[in-house]
């Protein structure tokens, strides 16, 4: 009989090993998912902004001149967007031929040389970084070649625009030109 007392208690102390293994697999499962959810119902860019790389964008559909876009872009709490690197050129690059509505459409970045001539600046007073220039072949011209309307601009073009199909997609431009833009500020923390 009392081979039957250990052969069960060996039984019952297994099942009881499987059964604390179970509800702490449960458990487990349940915070994951937990996380999971709170991640999900914590959005780290408002509506209608795009997150990549720890920022937001804001892709307008509105075309204003390129002060009237970094208003725009101010008042909602970013500015016009500053590349720092290829990565994320590639990234924006990739949107806009999304966004695009035709060939011509071409968006704001926060980059200008009205201040001084050929002194590339961005929004947040950087220099432009001469390892990260995505010009198109010619550009940066300053208004001397006529667009395609024909125009040359009297006050140069101190203003950077993008959008073409490939990644050295950046000209310049008149300020006062009307294109779309696109806004950048950093990923809200969650918590």
């Amino acid at each position: 009989m009392r081979g039957n007392t250990d052969a069960s208690s060996r039984r019952s102390g297994v099942t009881s090993e499987r059964v604390a293994l179970l509800v702490l697999s449960v458990l487990l499962a349940a915070a994951v998912t937990a996380l999971g959810v709170t991640h999900k119902t914590c959005p780290r860019c408002e509506d209608g902004w795009e997150p990549h790389g720890g920022k937001c964008y804001f892709f307008s559909s509105v075309t204003s001149s390129w002060t009237q876009s970094r208003k725009q872009c101010t008042s909602m709490r970013g500015d016009l967007v500053v590349i720092n690197n290829r990565e994320q050129q590639k990234f924006l690059q990739s949107r806009l031929m999304i966004k695009m509505d035709n060939p011509e459409d071409k968006f704001w970045i926060g980059l200008t040389d009205s201040k001084n001539e050929d002194e590339w600046l961005w929004v947040d007073n950087s220099r432009l970084d001469p390892r990260l220039k995505f010009w198109r072949h010619y550009e940066p011209d300053n208004g001397k070649v006529p667009n395609p309307d024909g125009e040359v601009y009297p006050d140069g073009e101190d203003c950077v625009r993008m959008g073409e199909e490939y990644l050295q997609s950046w000209s310049d431009n008149s300020c006062e030109s009307y294109h779309k833009s696109i806004c950048e500020k950093p990923e809200e923390a969650c918590g």
